[in-house]
């Protein structure tokens, strides 16, 4: 197989590297030190950004989603992700699985049934004042709500983040021969950017990054811990979380190490099937034809809200559902983009970009879809 040529500008960068560890280790010694303490700076700094620059966020995702699509139907989708004789190197079956399973993971499994359940019973109370709803009309409007709501903060939004960073990194990376980093993207567009500002962007990427996949790691451990208790009585406790994240980046390590072909690629794959699976079983075992119907309904209603949906900022109430959920959300899939990005950037050689475009959004899209519905609605 071709080497795959992934820039001629890697190296140490020891501002970066040493800049990230500290804050890092300060973030961690912090918490450490005083947890109680960490943890209220943490929420109201998390709280007040929300509130001042949740628009903004908003805003931003709209922009990346409407640019995407814009980039997929101009004849910039012509364009070959490194070069016009560059070859794919994986198949459209590892593709896709690798590009679910960098995206979003262990979360589906949780929020799969844990989020429209949750909207169901606590939905935004703006959208649901019809006068004279009769109670069976409000729980059906609650219940198509909540699906709308789970489908929006897992869906076209997500993946458009993704997909612009890991795209604007793919070509600069493939096409230009620069490295794989949000700083060597950044110096691209603007050569006469600082040099210390294209490090700090690195080191503001890198922290997200550990800060974003810690998020989903302690959710992560906290699920399995919560199952094995649940299943088998065993002690939930802090040392019990932390034998599991343990193992957990153990496996990963691993397969990190193995590499793509031997490693991440199967890891993979292996997850795709264990998860349509898991997904064909409950289809099967459950309610098939209402889960059929759903779906469809469901589909429906994303888009025939979807401008609303994207748009909505609770601005005409005093509610701050919005900042728990959607906002959270949006911010958690930009700390994980770098991360992402750069991998589905690594994956995605010899793409072209509509079809890198369209496969990022669309497929891993739909198939979130049809698995908030088959396990929401069960």
């Amino acid at each position: 197989m071709a080497r795959i040529p992934l820039g001629r500008d890697a190296g140490f960068n020891p501002t970066v590297f040493y800049g990230a560890i500290a804050i890092i280790i300060a973030l961690l010694g912090f918490a450490l030190v005083n947890a109680d303490g960490a943890e209220e700076l943490f929420l109201s700094l998390q709280r007040m950004a929300s509130i001042n620059f949740g628009w903004l966020l908003i805003l931003t995702v709209n922009i990346l989603l409407g640019t995407s699509v814009f980039i997929a139907v101009s004849k910039l989708g012509d364009i070959r992700l490194g070069g016009p004789d560059a070859k794919p190197e994986f198949s459209r079956t590892a593709w896709f699985a690798m590009l679910f399973s960098a995206g979003m993971g262990i979360g589906l499994l949780f929020y799969g049934v844990a989020e429209p359940i949750m909207h169901f019973g606590n939905p935004p109370t703006t959208h649901f004042s019809h006068a004279g709803a009769t109670d069976a009309m409000s729980i059906a409007g609650n219940a198509q709500h909540a699906m709308g709501l789970t489908y929006l903060h897992w869906g076209l939004h997500a993946w458009a983040i993704y997909a612009m960073i890991a795209l604007g990194l793919a070509y600069v990376s493939f096409n230009r021969g620069t490295t794989l980093s949000i700083g060597a993207f950044l110096h691209q567009v603007w050569p006469r950017l600082p040099r210390i500002v294209v490090d700090l962007v690195d080191i503001l990427a890198i922290v997200a990054t550990v800060c974003g996949v810690a998020t989903s790691l302690g959710f992560g451990a906290a699920q399995i811990n919560a199952g094995l208790t649940n299943l088998f009585g065993t002690q939930d406790s802090f040392m019990a979380k932390a034998v599991i994240i343990a193992l957990v980046t153990g496996l990963a390590t691993m397969s990190v190490a193995l590499g793509l072909e031997r490693g991440i690629k199967i890891l993979s794959e292996g997850n795709m099937a264990l998860a349509v699976g898991l997904a064909l079983f409950v289809v099967i075992a459950g309610p098939t034809v209402f889960l059929l119907d759903s779906f469809i309904q469901n589909l429906g209603y994303y888009i025939q809200r979807f401008v609303y949906l994207s748009t909505w900022t609770e601005s005409y109430t005093a509610e701050t559902w919005q900042l728990d959920w959607t906002i959270f959300y949006y911010a958690w899939w930009i700390s994980w983009s770098p991360f992402v990005g750069i991998f589905i950037a690594r994956i995605s050689y010899g793409r072209t970009v509509r079809e890198f475009v369209t496969g990022t959004l669309l497929v891993p899209t739909l198939f979130t879809f049809v698995w908030m519905t088959v396990f929401g609605d069960s």
